[in-house]
């Protein structure tokens, strides 16, 4: 059963997208007061290299992003109709786990605040999947899970190739394998529309600032660890093969 057009499309208006980096305002703890301007301005000078809004962005967007799809995981795992979907669920919680370690470990180091809840967007896509059951609930999650990862790859590639950060380049190096495994297992599952994934990809809603913003956490509250999970045996950083043409969703 193929996902439909308007279907989709209005996961992504209601649900949107939240993984443009240009349209992240969420405020490191680095005395800066506004943190609108430029994503090529230096922010601070670290014993790393100096850090851009752009590459503080981008470690607050690859937590946000675990926060999310480390769930959904589990709930493929525990739900999902099909081999290949409980494979894709184990490979969402394993990757994110270890991209959420090393962000947990380069923010401190780097004066970044990381977020303890994913943004409003990024729930409500968590909230839609988990209303689906049986094969809508595979479809859904894949699609909506193929559009963002589609999304992001491109800006890990502009990250990793601009930043003079080195920890900043050690994160996007892990983030270009994990999100690479991570669209391979979801296309294995046969189930991507792709005329409709790129449609969304490429022509994401605007939306206001604040459903693309991770909450603030509360003052003095402990950093949330995403747990990991070395039971699974998931290497994420060697992405998996693509799968053949056979079997996709159109």
């Amino acid at each position: 059963m193929p996902v439909s057009p308007s279907k989709l499309g209005s996961i992504f208006v209601f649900g949107a997208l939240g993984l443009t980096l240009a349209a992240l305002a969420y405020p490191a703890m680095l005395g800066i007061e506004n943190t609108a301007g430029s994503q090529d301005r230096i922010i601070a000078n670290t014993p790393y290299g100096p850090l851009t809004e752009a590459d503080r962005d981008f470690v607050v967007k690859v937590r946000s992003a675990g926060l999310w799809e480390y769930p959904l995981g589990e709930m493929a795992m525990e739900r999902g109709t099909t081999p290949e979907m409980k494979e894709a669920g184990a490979h969402l919680i394993v990757g994110h786990a270890g991209l959420d370690a090393t962000c947990r470990r380069i923010a401190p180091e780097l004066g970044i605040t990381l977020p303890n809840q994913a943004t409003p967007q990024q729930q409500q896509f968590v909230a839609t999947v988990d209303a689906e059951t049986g094969q809508q609930f595979d479809i859904t999650a894949v699609n909506i899970m193929r559009v963002t990862h589609g999304q992001i790859f491109p800006a890990i590639a502009k990250i990793r190739a601009n930043t003079k950060n080195s920890l900043v380049r050690t994160l996007a190096d892990q983030a270009n394998d994990t999100v690479l495994d991570h669209i391979t297992v979801l296309e294995k599952t046969g189930m991507v529309n792709y005329e409709q994934v790129l449609l969304q990809q490429t022509t994401p809603p605007k939306l206001p600032k604040d459903q693309l913003t991770p909450p603030p956490p509360q003052p003095g509250s402990p950093v949330l660890a995403l747990k990991p999970r070395p039971d699974l045996n998931v290497n994420t950083t060697s992405p998996t093969p693509s799968p053949s043409a056979a079997g996709e969703v159109r």
